[in-house]
């Protein structure tokens, strides 16, 4: 049984990511702004409350959390709001980068000492964040928010990689969420593969970025 805490947890992947996780008998700890009925109905612990763009938020995360030891943190929190060049929103591209971006890197930092080694760190990205991928541009706060967050997945590679912990981030696919409305696979199928590939990662894999399907994507 792993200890594993997920960020983003009250709806879409992150909820099913708790409920298959918990099915298993995994200890799961469900981080999340509000949380919902359905993820309250799990019977697992709960951090409600925690905004990972938020400084103080990522610090209450730390102290309501104390010295609990974490198998895996999984940092799946992410926005995304679209966007058309000749009037993109600022605004809102630098709220994705707050959340998408620094989110998994202010959580892993705060939580880094929760983490021993065969710890392992997942970030949820996207395969949109592919610079040799982009075939049709468009959404461009998006696009660059997940393009950074490989870049501090990598960053964190390296800084974690001498305590033996590894990382990965990973694509969860085209999912049928609020997020894409309502397009693509299940949030079910895809927790499913991004668990198998968390749980297959090793640290002679560690920093690799993958689709949940199970192959590797270009950066």
């Amino acid at each position: 049984m792993a200890t594993i805490l997920i960020t983003g947890t009250n709806k879409g992947i992150g909820l099913q990511l708790c409920t298959q996780l918990a099915a298993r008998s995994d200890e799961v700890i469900a981080v999340c702004r509000t949380a919902s009925p359905e993820l309250n109905a799990l019977g697992i612990r709960v951090i409600e409350g925690i905004d990972v763009s938020d400084t103080a938020s990522v610090a209450k995360l730390k102290a309501e959390l104390g010295d609990q030891h974490l198998d895996v943190l999984l940092n799946n929190a992410g926005i995304l709001s679209g966007d058309s060049f000749g009037s993109l929103d600022y605004d809102e591209m630098l709220k994705q980068f707050r959340v998408n971006t620094l989110g998994p890197l202010m959580v892993t930092e705060a939580l880094a000492g929760n983490l021993d080694a065969g710890s392992k760190v997942a970030i949820v990205s996207s395969r949109v964040g592919s610079i040799e991928d982009n075939g049709s541009g468009g959404m461009y706060g998006y696009r660059a928010s997940k393009t950074a967050v490989n870049q501090i997945g990598t960053n964190l590679k390296h800084e974690l990689a001498p305590r033996e912990i590894a990382v990965v981030l990973l694509h969860p696919g085209l999912v049928a969420t609020e997020m894409t409305g309502g397009q693509g696979i299940s949030a079910a199928d895809s927790a499913r593969g991004l668990i198998e590939r968390i749980d297959e990662l090793t640290m002679a894999t560690s920093g690799i970025f993958m689709h949940a399907e199970g192959y590797q994507l270009p950066w």
